[in-house]
């Protein structure tokens, strides 16, 4: 993506482009912030399980590579580990409310939700470059639930 590109595929100039945002980090950043807003939403629309957030978050990745590209295979000035960006934080947060961590210290704290969505971005990634059979995602799903929720 080049901001010449997306000037004329918008119907604007590039100025008009760039009075809105400085560059192009900032531009994918942007992106980025608001599909993690977006996915956060999806996610918290659908029933608190692991196996309903997972299919949710699938749904997600499929339905706007783009966004999701935006959000995980760009470079990015947004870091996960601070916390500092709200739609990060509330997207985490709704993986971490169905994989919490456990009491002892197999997975403590965050550990089990950070797995359970590198997990859910690994297949959503190697599903969207073709990867990953179609016709054995829900296989996949099932299995991935199995091994996240096994305490």
């Amino acid at each position: 993506m080049t901001m010449r590109r997306l000037s004329k595929e918008l119907g604007v100039t590039q100025p008009v482009l760039y009075s809105a945002f400085a560059s192009r980090q900032a531009l994918i950043d942007a992106v980025a912030l608001d599909g993690f807003a977006t996915i956060a939403a999806a996610l918290e629309s659908v029933e608190a399980t692991p196996l309903a957030r997972m299919r949710a978050y699938l749904d997600f990745a499929d339905a706007h590579p783009h966004v999701y590209e935006a959000m995980f295979s760009m470079p990015s000035g947004l870091r996960f580990a601070e916390r500092a960006y709200e739609p990060l934080t509330r997207a985490f947060a709704t993986i971490r409310e169905v994989f919490p961590g456990t009491d002892d210290d197999t997975a403590p704290g965050d550990v089990r939700a950070e797995v359970a969505w590198s997990t859910l971005h690994g297949l959503a990634t190697l599903q969207a470059g073709g990867r990953l059979p179609q016709e054995r995602m829900q296989a996949r799903i099932a299995y991935a639930h199995q091994v996240l929720t096994h305490r």
